[in-house]
């Protein structure tokens, strides 16, 4: 089981702002933060760190747990508004699993980022 992830991003204040909105459906906030990286996470405890700090990494994909189907909606909604681009509009995915409701975005380096809510139906 994953804790936490550190992603080395290319433009702090961008993506900064990215998942800043884009995680605030999730409940996910900005817990902290320096001149050049952020922490976020849920009730207190991280579950994402950005910042600069070497050459960002390829293209990676990674889900992050959402409440309900809402809150998917509403990533993707938000993440779109702050700039990410669309790489699957919320929906039920049946062929991951049975009611999997998901949506995924490329953040501003080009990662996949998934919102999903076991259990739509």
């Amino acid at each position: 089981m994953i804790d936490h992830m550190g992603l080395v991003v290319g433009d702090f204040a961008v993506s900064r702002n990215f998942y800043v909105e884009a995680l605030a459906p999730l409940g996910v906030v900005l817990l902290d933060e320096g001149k050049d990286w952020a922490r976020l996470g849920v009730g207190g405890r991280t579950v994402l760190w950005i910042g600069k700090g070497g050459t960002p990494p390829s293209p990676i994909h990674f889900a992050f747990v959402a409440g309900s189907a809402q809150a998917v909606s509403g990533f993707h909604a938000a993440a779109i508004a702050a700039g990410g681009r669309d790489n699957g509009a919320p929906g039920l995915r049946s062929h991951y699993s049975p009611g999997y409701f998901a949506a995924f975005v490329f953040d501003p380096d080009g990662h996949n980022v998934e919102a999903v809510f076991h259990g739509a139906g």
